[in-house]
C-alpha cells in the first residue's frame, strides 16, 4: 500500500513537472512570436507592484520617499548591442499648461554655437521661462537630475561636458533646481497607474562616419576617399566606399578652395592682406575635412546605398512607401513651376513629385506620452525657435496628423531639446548623463506601451531638435531614428540619407516671424562683406586677427548693436557666417532672409534641406583655412555671377520663412518633406 501510494505520487509529481514545462514553453512562444525584442523573462514578473504617489518625493541626497516599489524591464532590440541604463528610482514632472513658451529675459549661457548681435541681450544665450503675454515667469517644478549610469558610461566623454566644446556650465535657467539622485521619469500623470518604471535601454550603435584624409601625394590626383557607414538593426553594417574611378563626379581635396565659383581663381592679393601672416599650424583645426563636393556625392549616394532595418513584421504603409518611391524615381518633367526655380534644386522634377505625393499620402502619429516641460512645450522665439513652431505647427494640423497608428508612415517624438538642457542640466556638473538617461526611459514607456517602436526598431520615427547637445543626446538611444538637426555636422555622426538639416532661424517676435524680412536693393549694397558676433569657438578670434578693421571692404566686428547687425546685413553684398562652438549658426538663415548671399565657413557643416537643395546655386562655401584669402576669393566672383546669386536668394528664400499659418513651400512644409523624402528612400521591404 505505501509503495503504491509513493508511486502515485511520484507520477503526479512527474504530471505537474511536464505540465509546468509545456506552460514554460508556450509561453516563451507567445513572447517570441508577438514580441520581436526578446524581453521574455523580465516581461513575466512586471506585475504591477507598487505605484509612485503624488506624495513620494525626492529628497534632498537624491533618493526617492514613499513606499511605491518601482518594478523593473528591458528592452532589447535588433542590434543585439545593449546600452543599459540602470535606475531604481523616478519622480513625477510637473504638469506645465503652457501651449508656448516665449521669452524676453535672457540669461547668461556660455555653452552654446553661437552669436551676440545686441549689447544687451545675447541671441545664443536664451532662457525661454517668461512668458510674452503676461509677463510672469512659468511655474515649473524643479525637478531631480539622474547621475545613474552604467560604471563603463560614468567616464565616457560623449555624455560630459568639457571646457573646449564650447558648452555652459551656467546654461540651466534659474527657475530650475536640480539635486543629485533620483532619476526623472518623463511618463504622464495618467499614467503612473500603469507603474512603468524601465531601467535597462538596449539601442543600435551610432552610425560611423570616417572622415576622408587628404592623399598624401598631390600631384598624382588622386581623388579622396570617403567612406560613412550606416547601421542596420538587423543586417549588421554596411559601409558605403568611394574610390577613385567610382564616384559620380570628381573629388575636391581640402588643398583648394571649396566654393561655388570654382571657375574663378582668386585674384591676386589685395593690399590688405598682403602684409598678413599666413595662418599658423597651431590656428588650424587638426581634424580632416569633407569638402562641399564631398558631401554631395555622399548625398547622391545615399539615395542608393542606404536602407533602414528591415521590420520585423510587414505593414501596408510599407508598401505603399515603395510605391511611392517608384512614382518619384519615374517623375515626369517639371516644366515651368510657378514659384520653383529649377538650378535651385538638385531635381526639381523629383522634389515636385515627392512634395505633391506627400500632401496626397503622408500621416504622422504623435505621442501623447512625456511630460511638460521637456514634451509638448514649444519654445517660440530665439535661434532654438526651428524646433518649436515645427512642433507647433504639426500638432495643430489636421491634414498629416493621424490619431490611428497603424496608418501612420511617420511617429514624431515631441520633445524639445532646449527644455530638455534648460531643465535638466545640472550648472557646472559638465555632463548630459541625466539628459540621455531621461529621453531613455521616455522610450522605454512608449516601447512597453506601444509595439510602434518595435516593428522598425525606431526607422519610421523622428526627432526635431535645434539645441547643439541633441546630437550627442541622440546618438545612441536614437540611432535608428530619422533625426533632423541644427547641428548637423559630419563628424557628430551626422547620416546621409536617413538625418536631416534642420534650418537654425532666430525668431525675434513669434507674433509676426516676417518682421524687418528682405534687404537694400542691389546698387544700395556698398559693403562687400559683413560679420558680427561674439567670439564663440576657435574660428571667429582668427577671422577677426586678419580681417577686424584691416580694410574698409571687410566689415568684420565682434559684438555690435541688433539695429546696427541688421542695417549691414541689409546692405551688405555678402554675409560671412562662420561657425562659433558647433558648425551652425542662425547667420545662414538671416543672410537669406534679409537677401544677403552667406559666406559659409564651417567645415564639415550639411547646409539645411541638403536633399533637396543645390547650396552651391545661392552661396559660397570657404574652407576654414583660407580665411586670409576671403577677400580675394570674394572680389574674384564677377559681378553678374553675383547678381544673379543675389536673385536666387531672393528665390529660395521662401523655403526658410516660418508664419503663423502655414504655406506650402515654407519651412515647415520643407522639414516635413525633408523627413518624409528620407523615409520614403530609406524603407526597407519585409
Amino acid at each position: 500500500m505505501g509503495s503504491e501510494i509513493r508511486y502515485l505520487g511520484l507520477l503526479e509529481t512527474r504530471r505537474l513537472v511536464w505540465l509546468s514545462g509545456v506552460v514554460f514553453a508556450i509561453v516563451l512562444m507567445i513572447q517570441y512570436f508577438g514580441f520581436p525584442y526578446g524581453y521574455a523573462l523580465s516581461s513575466l514578473f512586471t506585475a504591477n507592484v507598487g505605484q509612485i504617489s503624488s506624495s513620494q518625493r525626492v529628497d534632498q541626497s537624491g533618493n526617492l520617499s514613499g513606499s511605491g516599489n518601482m518594478t523593473h524591464a528591458s528592452v532589447v532590440n535588433a542590434t543585439n548591442t545593449n546600452l543599459l541604463y540602470e535606475a531604481s528610482n523616478e519622480t513625477k514632472l510637473s504638469d506645465g499648461k503652457n501651449e508656448k513658451i516665449e521669452d524676453d529675459s535672457m540669461t547668461p549661457m556660455n555653452e552654446r554655437s553661437g552669436d551676440t548681435l545686441t549689447e544687451d541681450v545675447d541671441p545664443e544665450d536664451e532662457s525661454p521661462f517668461k512668458d510674452s503675454e503676461t509677463g510672469n515667469k512659468s511655474t515649473v517644478k524643479k525637478l531631480g537630475s539622474n547621475s545613474s549610469l552604467p560604471p563603463d558610461k560614468a567616464a565616457d566623454s560623449e555624455y560630459d561636458l568639457q571646457a573646449s566644446n564650447g558648452t555652459s556650465e551656467n546654461s540651466s535657467s534659474s527657475v530650475f533646481n536640480t539635486h543629485g539622485g533620483g532619476s526623472i521619469s518623463p511618463a504622464p500623470m495618467e499614467a503612473q497607474s500603469l507603474d512603468i518604471s524601465p531601467t535597462e535601454m538596449s539601442v543600435a550603435p551610432p552610425p560611423m562616419v570616417m572622415i576622408p584624409q587628404v592623399n598624401a601625394d598631390a600631384n598624382n590626383g588622386a581623388p579622396l576617399v570617403s567612406v560613412y557607414q550606416n547601421i542596420s538593426a538587423k543586417e549588421g553594417n554596411t559601409g558605403q566606399v568611394f574610390e577613385k574611378g567610382k564616384v559620380p563626379g570628381q573629388m575636391v581635396t581640402d588643398h583648394a578652395p571649396s566654393v561655388s565659383h570654382t571657375d574663378h581663381a582668386p585674384s591676386v592679393s589685395h593690399s590688405s592682406i598682403s602684409n598678413s601672416p599666413v595662418m599658423k599650424e597651431s590656428d588650424k583645426p587638426k581634424d580632416s575635412i569633407v569638402s562641399i563636393a564631398e558631401m554631395n556625392i555622399m548625398q547622391q549616394q545615399s539615395c542608393t546605398s542606404f536602407r533602414s532595418m528591415k521590420p520585423w513584421w510587414s505593414a501596408d504603409v510599407d508598401q505603399e512607401l515603395l510605391r511611392t518611391k517608384s512614382l518619384i524615381e519615374n517623375a515626369p518633367p517639371a516644366g515651368n513651376e510657378p514659384g520653383l526655380y529649377a538650378p535651385l534644386y538638385r531635381n526639381l522634377s523629383m522634389f515636385k513629385r515627392s512634395y505633391e505625393l506627400m500632401e496626397q499620402i503622408l500621416k504622422v502619429y504623435i505621442y501623447t506620452e512625456g511630460e511638460r516641460p521637456v514634451f509638448h512645450t514649444p519654445v517660440l522665439k530665439g535661434i532654438y525657435a526651428s524646433e518649436g513652431w515645427f512642433m507647433k505647427l504639426l500638432k495643430r494640423d489636421k491634414k498629416f496628423v493621424t490619431k490611428n497608428p497603424k496608418k501612420a508612415h511617420l511617429f514624431y517624438l515631441p520633445f524639445s531639446s532646449r527644455m530638455l538642457e534648460e531643465t535638466l542640466y545640472v550648472p557646472n556638473s559638465h555632463s548630459r548623463r541625466n539628459l540621455v538617461r531621461y529621453l531613455s526611459d521616455y522610450l522605454n514607456t512608449i516601447i512597453q506601451r506601444h509595439n510602434f517602436w518595435n516593428r522598425t526598431a525606431g526607422a519610421d520615427h523622428f526627432l526635431v531638435a535645434c539645441h547643439d547637445w541633441a546630437p550627442a543626446e541622440t546618438k545612441r538611444i536614437m540611432a535608428n531614428c530619422i533625426r533632423a538637426l541644427c547641428n548637423a555636422d559630419i563628424k557628430e555622426g551626422f547620416q546621409f540619407g536617413k538625418d536631416v538639416s534642420l534650418p537654425e532661424t532666430y525668431v525675434r517676435t513669434a507674433k509676426n516671424p516676417l518682421r524687418e524680412i528682405g534687404g537694400k536693393r542691389l546698387s544700395k549694397r556698398r559693403t562687400l562683406a559683413f560679420f558680427a558676433g561674439n567670439m564663440h569657438g576657435y574660428l571667429r578670434p582668427i577671422l577677426l586677427n586678419y580681417w577686424e578693421n584691416k580694410d574698409p571692404d571687410m566689415k568684420i566686428f565682434g559684438k555690435i548693436s541688433t539695429v546696427s547687425y541688421v542695417n549691414y546685413m541689409k546692405s551688405s553684398k555678402y554675409c560671412i557666417c562662420a561657425k562659433g562652438y558647433e558648425v551652425n549658426s542662425p547667420r545662414v538663415v538671416e543672410a537669406i532672409f534679409y537677401e544677403c548671399v552667406p559666406v559659409i565657413i564651417s567645415d564639415n557643416f550639411i547646409p539645411p534641406f541638403f536633399e533637396i537643395l543645390n547650396w552651391e546655386a545661392f552661396a559660397i562655401f570657404v574652407p576654414e583655412k583660407d580665411i586670409p584669402k576671403l577677400k580675394d576669393i570674394l572680389v574674384s566672383i564677377p559681378e553678374k555671377r553675383y547678381r544673379e546669386m543675389q536673385r536666387r536668394v531672393k528665390l529660395v528664400q521662401q523655403h526658410f520663412l516660418w508664419h503663423v499659418k502655414p504655406v506650402k513651400y515654407d519651412i515647415f512644409y520643407m522639414t516635413l518633406h525633408s523627413i518624409w523624402h528620407n523615409r520614403v528612400y530609406g524603407v526597407t521591404p519585409r
